[in-house]
């Protein structure tokens, strides 16, 4: 069954979760995505659901670590600084190989910064989301719709790698209403069978045991060379993007979020005036889109990346194209939104 709804961001990622199966939140207060918290106040009971207010990020983070392990849907979502202090919780999932999805909704920073739209969350998520070796499918949505989307395919592919998603969204998005349909996916969290859950055994098997503690160094590296294995697949089968008027584009515009939208603006404004341009949207920041770049790197000039930080997305596109063409970046950072007419200047610039 599927709705038409008209709803802010955050509460279409809410609704979203709840029909993709989870019925267990746990969350902590901070802006911007405090609807989320809010909404899943009100709809949790409404459903026979469980909302937990923790006492802070980090509890919160490791409610989620108990629910997954007892083989529930679940989730936690924060803005930047509150996602740093689930760092740890973060590490944990993954040394116990634990599904999950955390949500960011991030603002500007570093420190307490500020409570406007950011990007900057770039590396956070797709090279230190805590310590040791591994990786979180990143999902970078850029509307209404895709915020719904992508957390269906969250929690898909959470359980089906056994890994954590994070849902990589900005202020503007969480905030900002759209139409979206909504569809009723619940019933398809019981597809993904779960013989690791700490679930009772009723007698019929040996009990499970979760943990991310191993003390002998030769199990710890077989264990994390075997998850490694488990990412190689995620590259090679979950890297997604959408392509706009690449086939004959001179220079290329990379952009994701909220900052696609305003990149393919003005790569129609510069179509306008004569400029072969063209747009790559990362919709996963990690796996990130290596092999479509690559291929554009044979025949466009330039490559121009547009982010609401310092740049940090230039470094993986420069790795996806060995560095074969130049990358300039087009960016507004603190709290400040790019708007069509920068990022229109730098294509202008670009073919100076």
């Amino acid at each position: 069954m599927s709705q038409k709804v008209l709803m802010k961001g955050n509460e279409a990622l809410s609704e979203a979760a709840l029909m993709a199966g989870c019925r267990h939140y746990f969350g902590y207060p901070i802006t911007p995505q405090n609807e989320i918290a809010a909404y899943m106040s009100k709809r949790m009971p409404q459903i026979g659901g469980v909302y937990l207010q923790a006492e802070s990020e980090v509890a919160a983070i490791n409610m989620v670590l108990g629910a997954s392990a007892a083989g529930v849907r679940t989730m936690t979502t924060s803005s930047s600084p509150g996602v740093s202090l689930k760092s740890e919780g973060l590490s944990y999932l993954a040394g116990s190989d634990l599904p999950a999805v955390v949500a960011n909704i991030q603002r500007c920073g570093p420190g307490l910064g500020g409570i406007r739209p950011s990007q900057a969350d770039y590396f956070l998520a797709t090279r230190s989301a805590g310590h040791g070796d591994f990786h979180m499918i990143v999902l970078a949505p850029n509307s209404i719709q895709e915020i719904i989307d992508l957390t269906y395919t969250a929690y898909d592919l959470a359980d089906k790698y056994r890994v954590t998603s994070m849902i990589l969204a900005d202020g503007m998005l969480g905030q900002m209403m759209e139409p979206g349909i909504l569809t009723d996916r619940s019933s398809e969290a019981s597809k993904y069978e779960k013989p690791w859950a700490l679930t009772t055994t009723k007698g019929k098997r040996e009990r499970n045991i979760i943990t991310s503690l191993f003390l002998e160094p030769e199990e710890l590296e077989m264990l994390n060379l075997k998850r490694f294995e488990r990412y190689a697949e995620i590259e090679k089968n979950e890297a997604r993007h959408e392509e706009y008027r690449t086939d004959d584009a001179e220079v290329v515009i990379v952009a994701y979020g909220i900052s696609a939208r305003v990149a393919r603006n003005a790569v129609d404004a510069a179509r306008e005036k004569g400029m072969k341009v063209g747009l790559v949207r990362p919709i996963t920041v990690w796996p990130f889109p290596k092999k479509p770049l690559a291929k554009l790197a044979e025949t466009a000039k330039k490559f121009i990346t547009v982010e609401m930080s310092m740049g940090q997305m230039i470094e993986d596109v420069q790795l996806a194209i060995s560095c074969k063409r130049p990358v300039i970046p087009c960016n507004r950072t603190g709290g400040m939104v790019p708007d069509p007419e920068l990022v229109l200047s730098a294509i202008e610039r670009s073919f100076e």
